[in-house]
């Protein structure tokens, strides 16, 4: 089952920017993910269409289960909730001063997370460009536990940063393609149903 989110009626004027703005506008948008550094929730995508429900993820464990029971949809969108919740983990805890310890501690989580959906191809490519941050980062000269931690957390927000600017550009290279190629685009209103990453 996709989740789907519909938009309507928007005037012609605003089609072309209406994913940029909508992302603004909060009130407007469900969030599919709210993060900042050391806090994560996520949109729980069984309780659509109904209630609009986020749940707090506190840890790699958290993340695994949201991905696992399906609260979080989207290849995406998995993707990069087992990056920041490993990265909510890590931010949180006490952490070894060895760099080595904690690129093992961390290499082991993200290998657990892999497990929460073994078909999910962003999932499994996420893990391996950050267990690449984390042994780069703990093969560098002096490195501590500090740098191996901060250096994960820094590449698994970029992935947020990445991925919501991916998905601007797919929808204002959709919202473009519809006012060039309908005659609901050139003329007026018109309804837009998006699906996974677009909406």
């Amino acid at each position: 089952m996709r989740a789907v989110s519909t938009i309507t009626f928007f005037p012609l004027s605003q089609v072309a920017n209406i994913f940029f703005q909508l992302v603004s506008y909060s009130t407007m948008v469900l969030q599919a993910i709210r993060y900042e550094r050391g806090r994560l929730e996520i949109l729980d995508q069984l309780r659509l269409p109904h209630t609009e429900e986020y749940d707090h993820i506190y840890s790699s464990g958290d993340a695994w289960h949201a991905i696992k029971e399906m609260r979080t949809r989207g290849a995406p969108a998995i993707a990069i909730v087992a990056a920041l919740g490993l990265a909510v983990e890590l931010e949180n805890m006490k952490l070894s001063t060895v760099a080595e310890e904690v690129k093992v501690f961390a290499i082991e989580k993200l290998n657990y997370l892999v497990t929460s959906r073994p078909t999910a191809v962003n999932l499994a490519d996420a893990a391996k460009k950050l267990t690449k941050v984390l042994e780069d980062a703990a093969a560098k000269e002096g490195a501590t536990g500090f740098d191996v931690k901060e250096a994960y957390v820094q590449a698994a927000e970029k992935m947020l940063v990445d991925d919501v600017n991916d998905n601007k550009a797919i929808g204002d290279h959709g919202a473009q393609w519809i006012i060039k190629n309908t005659e609901a685009g050139k003329t007026g209103k018109l309804s837009v149903v998006t699906h996974c990453n677009t909406g």
